[in-house]
């Protein structure tokens, strides 16, 4: 019988594989995204400080006021767009892109285009 890893070993695969190519600094640090079934998560890491700079996420209050879904490409999108505002009011303007091992499409595709809308470089 044919063992098949999960797709979840399979994505923390993925995600050490793109980790081992950047990371993030004080210049230019990481957004990292994470995304369950129910909510999403964006954080901006400093990893030579080992500093969450900057984080969002659908279970915040303020951000879950405004979106109808916490699961979808529009509360993706307006997460984007938070947590573009947060680190342009902290002067992080560029910024390294952690998929965190998803596929770039969907979900993870809209919230990085709205951060980029918002102001973020990378």
């Amino acid at each position: 019988m044919v063992s098949k890893e999960s797709r979840s070993e399979i994505r923390e695969n993925k995600h050490r594989r793109i980790r081992n190519r950047f990371a993030g600094t004080a210049e230019r640090p990481r957004l990292a995204v994470f995304r369950s079934n129910s909510h999403m998560y964006v954080q901006i890491i400093d990893d030579t400080a080992g500093n969450t700079l900057v984080s969002a996420s659908t279970l915040q209050k303020e951000v879950k006021a405004e979106i109808e879904k916490t699961n979808d490409v529009a509360a993706a999108a307006y997460l984007g767009t938070v947590i573009a505002k947060k680190a342009l009011e902290k002067g992080i303007n560029t910024v390294v892109f952690d998929r965190g091992g998803f596929i770039y499409q969907g979900k993870i595709k809209a919230l990085a285009d709205a951060a980029r809308e918002a102001g973020l470089q990378f």
